[in-house]
C-alpha cells in the first residue's frame, strides 16, 4: 500500500542516513508521500479509473437491479437500524431506480466476508432498510452467502436460474464506481448478462484552486489505498481464473 511504501523508505533512509543512498532513499520516501497526499493528482487519477455516471432517463426498464453490498458497518452489532460506511449510494440509488420505475426488483446479494463480526448478513441489513424506505417486500430478492465479489456473481446467478429468469436477460449491475471493472469481469465469467450502474463515486468535478494544487491531504493517501487494493484485487482475480 502507498503509505506502506512512503514509511518504509523514509524510515529506512532514516537509519542509513551517514551514506548518500540513505539519504536518497529518504529523500524518495519523502517525495512519495508528498505525491500521495497530493489532492489534484489523486482525484485526477481516481476520475480517470472511475466509469462516467448514467443519466437516468437514458435507462431502459430492467427486471431486476442487482445490488453488491460491502457498504455497512457489521462491527456495529444492532437489530433496529443499519449503520452504513461509505458507498450508501449503492442502496438508495437502486431504491430510487426502483421508485422511478427502472427497475421491478432489487436484488441483493452478500453476506458476511471473510471475518464475520456480527450475527446479520448485509444483504439482510439492506434488505431491512429498504422495507422501512417504501420497496415491496416481494420486490426483494436476498443471496446472503457470498463473501467476495465472484461469489456474488456466482450465487447472483443460481438464484435467478432457480427462480426461472431467461440466461438471455439482461439486468442492471448496480456498484461503486471504482469497484465496477472488477464486478462487471465477475459477472461476465458467471455469463450472466448486465449492464453497469456505477454510483458512490470517489472522485470529484476538477478544481484548479490552491488547496488542490499544493495542500496535503490526508483522504488523497485513503483514495490510493482504494485504487491500490483494488488493483491488486483484479490481477489476482485474473490469476486464479474469477476475470
Amino acid at each position: 500500500m502507498p503509505l506502506s511504501i512512503c514509511l518504509i523508505l523514509i524510515i529506512y533512509g532514516f537509519f542509513r542516513m551517514k551514506n548518500k543512498k540513505g539519504n536518497r532513499i529518504l529523500i524518495a520516501g519523502i517525495i512519495l508521500l508528498v505525491f500521495f497526499s497530493n489532492k489534484f493528482i489523486s482525484n485526477r487519477v481516481m476520475n480517470a479509473w472511475e466509469p462516467d455516471f448514467k443519466a437516468i432517463s437514458s435507462l431502459p426498464i430492467y427486471e431486476i437491479g442487482i445490488v453488491l453490498t460491502g457498504v455497512t458497518n457489521l462491527d456495529k452489532n444492532t437489530n433496529d437500524r443499519t449503520f452504513f460506511n461509505k458507498g450508501a449510494d449503492r442502496a438508495t440509488h437502486a431504491m430510487q431506480l426502483y421508485k422511478l420505475g427502472k427497475i421491478k426488483k432489487i436484488l441483493i446479494t452478500g453476506g458476511q466476508g471473510l471475518n464475520p463480526t456480527n450475527s446479520n448478513t448485509e444483504a439482510a441489513l439492506l434488505r431491512d432498510f429498504m422495507l422501512i424506505a417504501g420497496v415491496d417486500e416481494g420486490d426483494i430478492i436476498l443471496e446472503d452467502q457470498a463473501k467476495n465479489t465472484f461469489q456474488n456473481a456466482v450465487f447472483t446467478k443460481e438464484i435467478l436460474d432457480n427462480l426461472g429468469y431467461s440466461e438471455t436477460q439482461k439486468h442492471l449491475l448496480i456498484t461503486s464506481a471504482f469497484h465496477m471493472y472488477r464486478s462487471k469481469g465477475c459477472f461476465d465469467k458467471a455469463e450472466l448478462i448486465t449492464d453497469t450502474y456505477p454510483v458512490d463515486y470517489y472522485g470529484y468535478d476538477n478544481k484548479f484552486d490552491l488547496s488542490n494544487l499544493l495542500y496535503p491531504d490526508p483522504n488523497s493517501i485513503f483514495i490510493w489505498q482504494k485504487l491500490f487494493k483494488e488493483w491488486i484485487g483484479i490481477m489476482m482475480y485474473k490469476i486464479v481464473g474469477y476475470l
